[in-house]
C-alpha cells in the first residue's frame, strides 16, 4: 500500500528553510521517472531543497540526465548531495562518467553522491565509494547522514 500511496502523493510544499539542497536525477540514459519521484518527494518532505533535472513537464519528456549535467548544476546551485535513480543497465554502466564529471567541476570532497535503483547495489556503490540507498527512507537517513558529516568537517 506504501507504494499505491507514494504514486498518488501530493506535491510537497518547498521547505521554507531547507536543511540541504540535493540535486537528483535519473543518470542517462535511464527514463524511469517515479522511482526518482518518491525519493524526491521524500527528501522534499524532509525539509531538503531538490533541485530535480529528470523531467521536463514542459515538453512531457521525462528522460535520463547526463552525468556532466547533474555535476554542473550540483556546482551552479552549492548542492550538498547529488543523488541518481539507476534502474538500468546501461546508467549504471554510465555511473564512472559521473565520478568523472564531479571530479572535473572541482566537487570531489566537496558534495556527496548518492545512488539507488533496480540496477545497482551496494557493492556497486562501495566500488565507486559512493553511498547507497534501497528505498527512499533509506535515502533520506543517508542524505541526513552525509549533511550532517559535511557540516561537521567545517
Amino acid at each position: 500500500m506504501s507504494f499505491l500511496k507514494s504514486i498518488t502523493d501530493k506535491e510537497p510544499p518547498e521547505p521554507s528553510n531547507p536543511i540541504g539542497t540535493i540535486v537528483i536525477g535519473n543518470l542517462e540514459p535511464d527514463s524511469h521517472h517515479l522511482p526518482k519521484e518518491m525519493v524526491r518527494k521524500s527528501l522534499k518532505r524532509a525539509l531538503f531543497k531538490t533541485v530535480d533535472l529528470g523531467a521536463n513537464p514542459a515538453l512531457g519528456l521525462l528522460k535520463g540526465v547526463p552525468a556532466t549535467t547533474l555535476a554542473a548544476k550540483a556546482k551552479e546551485v552549492n548542492a550538498d548531495i547529488i543523488a541518481v535513480s539507476i534502474n538500468t543497465t546501461a546508467a549504471k554502466e554510465n555511473l564512472p562518467n559521473l565520478i568523472s564529471a564531479i571530479e572535473n567541476e572541482g566537487l570531489k570532497g566537496k558534495v556527496a553522491v548518492m545512488i539507488g535503483g533496480a540496477a545497482v547495489k551496494k557493492e556497486d556503490a562501495d566500488k565507486l565509494g559512493v553511498l547507497y540507498g534501497k528505498t527512499r527512507e533509506e535515502a533520506v537517513a543517508l542524505a541526513k547522514k552525509a549533511l550532517e558529516e559535511k557540516q561537521a568537517k567545517r
